[in-house]
């Protein structure tokens, strides 16, 4: 894969020790490792690494470490990653996104240990992950999309770029693509969340989309240079979209689909989660639908979406244009009279009475009324819709 531009040693002096002992970290347990997490918390990212290399750990940490905690691939990780365009972002960094990570730690996340936050991550792309997080919203949905499901996405996904929202996806073919292609046509920043290497281009025919979600924002990644995609690292990467975006939108699902796993993992991290509508016979529906009866909120427009993850009481969306009657507004007396003339025939006064049920007053003062708003005719002593065809007053009668 060809390298972004950028720095890869674009970080705020954070010592090579430091980076060395995180990109061992990252692979000695496949992640999330809340056991790792933990331990690197209590004794910094340097100790904790070492001790683990010398086997100086036990209980649950141990077991999760023991099958890689020989294997010290760090210093040719950090090597691949620049050689690729990427850099390794670390806590200790400037950069690092601590925010939409605190989420890490609350109640719902800490009650599954799948929920764990990220050691370091893997970024190419020259723009700060922190202020790309900063607004920023999560659409994700099925890779079988249908084209109304890739319309919808598109649309979400330049809306919002334009706004300012930086998009998150997962850079996989249907509704990922279609946001990711959506942002970057309105010139608005996108991130990619990958279940693989920085170094890899997955799924490869999106090697030049990767190329330009780089270039405008970041492709992120938990897995060294060279790792390969596997079915449980999709679900896992899940967890880093729901955290890193305001809230999370799917857009199509079907009844299994690991985009409802990403609205779990939003939920459980506290996220608003949102759902798109779809036709009531589309299997590509069926997830959302059932998204919305578990509490998502309904959204059909990318102004519903970011009233949800904007600034409270400014990003409101306003409200649909809505087509006027020149009946509107009429007060209810005149409307009963406008309701009683004849589509095709001119009635007197005392049969449209009757017809509306009013007294003649009531009704000949909304009679003038109706004609000054051009509603009613007076023609020969008759009262009529404006554009019928003239009768005789016996006809009319």
């Amino acid at each position: 894969m060809s390298a972004v531009t950028t720095d890869p040693a674009g970080r705020t002096g954070v010592p090579a020790e430091v980076l060395r002992a995180r990109a061992y970290l990252l692979r000695v347990a496949e992640p999330p490792c809340r056991e790792v997490v933990d331990f690197v918390r209590t004794h910094g990212p340097v100790e904790a690494a070492d001790r683990i290399r010398r086997g100086e750990v036990s209980g649950p940490l141990a077991e999760r470490v023991r099958a890689r905690r020989a294997y010290d691939r760090a210093e040719a990780d950090l090597e691949a990653a620049h050689a690729a365009g990427a850099r390794l972002l670390v806590p200790e960094d400037d950069g690092w996104p601590a925010w939409p990570f605190t989420a890490f730690g609350t109640r719902g996340a800490l009650e599954r240990n799948e929920l764990a936050p990220p050691v370091a991550l893997w970024v190419r792309g020259a723009r700060s992950l922190s202020d790309l997080c900063d607004l920023a919203v999560s659409v994700v949905g099925s890779r079988a999309a249908t084209g109304y499901g890739t319309h919808a996405a598109a649309e979400l996904g330049s809306v919002l770029a334009g706004a300012g929202v930086t998009v998150n996806s997962g850079a996989a073919f249907g509704i990922d693509a279609a946001a990711h292609r959506g942002a970057l046509a309105a010139g608005g920043p996108t991130l990619a969340v990958l279940a693989c290497g920085p170094d890899r281009a997955y799924p490869a025919a999106h090697e030049t989309l990767l190329e330009r979600i780089a270039a405008a924002g970041a492709v992120v990644s938990e897995y060294a240079p060279g790792a390969v995609p596997a079915r449980h690292r999709f679900l896992v990467r899940n967890r880093l979209l729901a955290a890193m975006g305001g809230g999370c939108v799917v857009v199509e699902a079907g009844a299994r689909s690991g985009s409802q796993r990403t609205a779990s993992d939003a939920r459980a991290l506290g996220r608003p989660v949102m759902a798109v509508p779809g036709p009531v016979t589309s299997a590509m529906s069926v997830g959302c639908h059932e998204l919305v009866r578990a509490g998502a909120e309904l959204v059909g427009r990318p102004e519903h979406v970011l009233e949800t993850i904007g600034r409270l009481g400014v990003d409101l969306a306003a409200e649909p244009a809505r087509p006027r009657r020149p009946t509107d507004g009429l007060d209810p007396a005149v409307a009963a009279v406008h309701d009683a003339l004849p589509a095709r025939a001119a009635w007197p006064v005392d049969r449209l009475t009757e017809e509306a049920g009013l007294p003649a007053g009531i009704v000949r003062a909304a009679l003038v009324e109706l004609e000054e708003r051009g509603l009613a005719e007076y023609v020969h002593g008759l009262w009529q819709r404006p554009g019928t065809e003239p009768v005789s007053a016996r006809g009319g009668a």
